[in-house]
């Protein structure tokens, strides 16, 4: 950790060595004292600049280590993490109604989701602290992919989530060998028992929200991004990035991802950030429109990776959206199953409901004139469309059922044609 410095608090601005405290600031609480990790950028500079990074042979998130919070390489666990395709996507962006698309698939991790990156990050801190388990609260991405990562590293791993989780995520647990408890409550409930269970127990406590190190794992995708417009369009990058937005912690992270590598000489402007959330899961939204505080609310999603009522990640996630300039959107379940084959059909990505939000927070964007059409964006598509099945078929609509009979397909065939 040559050039990580230490931790300050978002909240009252106190700093702390890392030696100092695991999760929060303990004068602020861990609602409001979430840590931000410091770095020596001005003697960083000559180990992460474009010449040097051009010659690195790693393509994974461990590339930017010199950028990353880890004092002990050798206990980064063997799964690939990072490096996912970025696709330009020119009929995404006519549907979409805006100049060019990027879509960057995230599905492509080794648990098939954006939280591989999270995840990856805290079994290593995890490790370093010679931890006997580790533990979480999730809707379902986070939670599988802890599940995969603390295998590969050997690590016990004990889960919490909630009754609604879909089946394939918890079925990607218990593979794992993971500890499951189904909490027969909301995620806001999973999450709050997940916090008791970690303190009375002693259990490493890998929560996004409360842990200032997996956001460091987040903001990988950014420099990536970065990165790869470098060889895609060099000299230029996409006027906004879209993420869609639960606890606030990715879209944290993708922020402070970009700011680093404008800091660091990469690209000569930051672009904005547009936050999708869902119609009926909103308080990001909530807050930014009518300029007050968190008011959590309940959550009435099918996406249940953005189905956060409570966000506990606030501070980083407003800043995101305030500080480039951005917005926030919401969209309708209705929106997001139709994005699902959209982006599938004109770009060949596959993604869960949460995943391609975004896809249809753009198109809600350029309706609401946030975004012109002469822009240009980039889709973090954040899991795979295998994590929810359920939804997946709803959006895609039925087979058709024939006998093994090659007239019974003429008929089928000549009726599709003639509709």
């Amino acid at each position: 950790m040559t050039y990580f410095t230490g931790l300050r608090c978002v909240h009252c601005g106190r700093e702390y060595h890392a030696d100092e405290v695991d999760y929060f600031c303990p004068a602020c609480g861990y609602h409001d004292g979430i840590l931000d990790a410091l770095y020596d950028y001005d003697s960083m500079r000559k180990e992460i600049n474009p010449a040097t990074l051009a010659g690195n042979g790693n393509r994974s998130m461990w590339r930017y280590l010199p950028l990353l919070p880890i004092a002990d390489q050798t206990l980064i666990p063997h799964l690939q993490v990072g490096w996912t395709p970025l696709y330009d996507a020119p009929k995404v962006a006519g549907e979409l109604g805006v100049a060019r698309c990027w879509v960057k698939d995230e599905g492509r991790n080794p648990t098939a989701s954006f939280k591989d990156r999270a995840s990856a990050m805290g079994v290593v801190k995890a490790l370093e602290k010679k931890a006997s388990r580790i533990t979480c609260a999730s809707t379902g991405n986070a939670a599988s992919s802890l599940a995969g990562f603390s295998a590969a590293a050997g690590i016990p791993a004990t889960i919490f989530v909630p009754a609604r989780a879909p089946e394939a995520k918890v079925a990607q647990l218990l593979i794992y060998g993971a500890q499951v408890f189904s909490v027969q409550g909301t995620y806001d409930e999973a999450w709050e028992l997940c916090m008791a269970a970690a303190a009375e127990f002693g259990w490493y406590n890998r929560n996004c929200a409360i842990n200032p190190y997996l956001i460091e794992g987040k903001k990988t995708v950014s420099l990536e991004l970065v990165e790869q417009f470098r060889t895609l369009t060099p000299g230029s990058f996409p006027d906004w990035i879209v993420v869609s937005v639960g606890d606030g912690c990715t879209i944290g992270g993708v922020w402070k991802g970009l700011k680093e590598m404008h800091l660091l000489g990469f690209i000569p402007r930051l672009p904005r950030i547009l936050g999708v959330q869902a119609d009926g899961c909103k308080p990001f939204l909530t807050a930014w429109r009518d300029n007050c505080g968190l008011a959590p609310c309940d959550a009435n999603t099918l996406a249940d990776s953005i189905a956060v009522g409570h966000p506990r990640n606030f501070s980083k996630g407003m800043r995101a959206v305030t500080e480039s300039g951005g917005a926030f959107v919401s969209v309708s379940d209705e929106e997001i199953l139709g994005a699902i084959p959209m982006l599938a059909r004109k770009a060949g990505v596959f993604g869960e409901p949460a995943g391609v939000a975004g896809a249809a927070g753009v198109k809600r964007a350029v309706e609401s004139g946030i975004i012109g059409r002469s822009e240009t964006v980039a889709i973090i598509m954040t899991g795979n469309g295998l994590k929810d099945i359920q939804s997946a078929i709803r959006a895609a609509g039925n087979t058709i059922a024939v006998q093994p009979d090659m007239e019974e397909v003429r008929k089928a065939v000549n009726t599709a044609v003639t509709v």
